[in-house]
């Protein structure tokens, strides 16, 4: 049991492996995942050290039959790290008075997404270890030059930024890293007769953007998009101002919707007599433009390039040629003077250690040069973004939704 042989299989290796996966499952039950997120996010990098002592168990050969799906996943794993080392140009932010932000990034054109897509977010003045996953709500499409995602006041990680960017006076410029966006390849809302949205609060994110998608299918490329229903529900009154991020006026001029049908129905379910201003008090806005010219900060943009699945193959095939031609040179003149190809002599151990330097080694040699050769091209997009002085959301001062009294809007 407490033994490490390190010709045949080692108990030891085998039991440490069982006790990080253990300790893996002990963590994934629904209460540890709500409650202790942290907890169950961050004990889940002992997947690590479950794959390291269970190819020590096992030995490398035999380990060869589970370590294709594992090569692909570092390879993915390793893409996202490249892309989350960046910091990226946050070029404005709008303050809501429901204690909700709206986050509006620079990206260049090439990066695209669809609707319902999601990124994660980390602020290094926060939290250098936390990345929060929000949900997209502009469009690709119809803003191909930024992309927005809203952010609820509703934990102490989203309280510290709210606080940072609500204070006065506000911060000059905001250093972010964004991973993503992941989300389906393609969507196909318009092969339905009728769309029927239901949301609540901060939920309506995917809406919006999904919104936009089929303004610009209508407005745009004149496409017929079916009838959209919005059925929204909003804890208090204010809440209703995220309502104002669905249509956007500044891009589109509303004579060009009079073909897309849209009904929104709010509902707001804790306050009995909501305070709404008179119509010449309209709840203010509050954005915060932030420096254009920091030189540490890009835009968004695929870690890979417009032709990224070309690449990513590129990357697989290349980097395992790599590690083939490092595990046949290791083997030929390092371990068969040793062991002259009788499995008795040189440790397992040590040559599933090997192996498994020369797949991470081969993997970063491959990826790394792949998304270099990629920043070169995309340098000087980057720098003409980088320097363009006018707003990318032109933002409209007026709120429809929290002017006046009780109103809907219907564009039909």
């Amino acid at each position: 049991m407490l033994k490490w042989d390190a010709m045949l299989v080692s108990n030891v290796a085998g039991e440490l492996s069982l006790l990080f996966g253990l300790f893996l499952w002990a963590t994934t039950y629904s209460r540890s995942g709500k409650n202790m997120f942290e907890l169950f996010f961050y004990t889940h990098y002992f997947y690590i050290l479950f794959i390291i002592f269970y190819v020590f168990h096992l030995g490398i050969s035999f380990s060869y039959t589970f370590l294709p799906g594992f090569y692909l996943f570092l390879i993915d794993r390793f893409l996202r790290f490249l892309q989350s080392r960046r910091g990226v140009r946050l070029v404005s932010a709008r303050v809501l008075p429901c204690q909700t932000l709206e986050l509006n990034f620079s990206k260049t054109q090439a990066l695209s997404y669809t609707p319902t897509s999601m990124v994660f977010i980390n602020v290094p003045s926060i939290s250098k270890l936390q990345w929060h996953p929000f949900t997209i709500s502009s469009s690709s499409n119809l803003e191909p030059d930024g992309l927005s995602v809203l952010i609820k006041n509703e934990g102490t990680w989203t309280e510290k930024l709210y606080e940072m960017l609500s204070s006065k006076p506000p911060v000059d410029r905001l250093v972010m890293s964004v991973e993503g966006p992941y989300g389906p390849i393609s969507t196909h809302f318009l092969r339905y007769d009728k769309l029927v949205m239901v949301s609540g609060g901060s939920g309506i994110a995917p809406f919006i953007s999904l919104i936009r998608e089929l303004i610009f299918l209508n407005a745009t490329i004149k496409t017929i998009t079916p009838p959209l229903l919005l059925i929204s529900s909003f804890k208090h009154s204010s809440d209703l101002a995220i309502l104002d991020l669905l249509l956007p006026i500044s891009t589109i001029p509303p004579s060009e919707l009079h073909s897309f049908d849209l009904r929104i129905e709010p509902y707001v379910t804790r306050d009995r007599d909501p305070p709404f201003p008179s119509e010449n008090q309209p709840i203010p806005i509050k954005t915060i433009w932030f420096d254009p010219n920091a030189s540490s900060d890009s835009p968004m943009s695929p870690v890979l390039g417009p032709n990224g699945w070309i690449w990513l193959a590129a990357i697989i095939s290349s980097s395992f040629v790599v590690f083939l031609i490092f595990v046949g040179i290791l083997t030929r003149f390092y371990i068969y003077p040793i062991d002259h190809n009788t499995n008795r002599v040189y440790s397992h151990s040590a040559q599933a250690a090997l192996n498994m330097m020369l797949i991470c080694v081969s993997i970063a040699v491959a990826a790394t040069a792949a998304v270099l050769w990629n920043m070169k091209g995309k340098a000087m997009e980057a720098r003409d973004i980088q320097n363009a002085k006018g707003a990318v959301w032109k933002i409209y001062s007026h709120s429809v939704w929290s002017q006046g009294g009780k109103r809907k809007e219907m564009i039909s």
